[in-house]
């Protein structure tokens, strides 16, 4: 079970152009913003990218979970670079393997796919979020 005042680091793919990697930015603002807001904190791969000393801290001190859109696996390999640790990763390509019938399309403005994908993966992130927090595995029972 995590301390009271921690929180666990989003971290999601920067695949500017890509509607995977949009699907994965617009999950991860669900979970922070909405979902998962008191629990949660969004950090910006381009920041830990560029070597952002405060970014690269925030993930250092917490555990994170990964969100990539693609097989790169960039927001997985640059948290572990910058010195944190992944607790849970999540492909975004996964998510859409399993929901097929919501097929992403759109870079700027995702379609309703798109939008509805970023939800269910969303709900994944949050249940991870909740395991993180109760010491959990998603699933498992008390």
């Amino acid at each position: 079970m995590m301390e009271k005042n921690q929180k666990v680091i989003i971290v999601p793919c920067s695949g500017i152009g890509k509607p995977y990697g949009t699907v994965s930015r617009e999950a991860a603002y669900e979970v922070t913003d909405e979902m998962r807001h008191a629990q949660t904190q969004l950090v910006s791969l381009a920041l830990l990218v560029l070597g952002d000393e405060e970014s690269r801290a925030v993930v250092a001190g917490y555990p994170a979970i990964t969100i990539d859109g693609c097989k790169l696996a960039c927001a997985a390999k640059m948290v572990q670079q910058s010195g944190g640790t992944v607790a849970q990763e999540i492909a975004v390509l996964d998510v859409y393997r399993r929901h097929k019938d919501l097929k992403p399309l759109g870079i700027a403005e995702l379609n309703e796919g798109g939008k509805k994908l970023a939800r269910v993966l969303a709900e994944e992130v949050t249940s991870m979020v909740d395991g993180i927090i109760t010491g959990k595995k998603a699933g498992e029972n008390a």
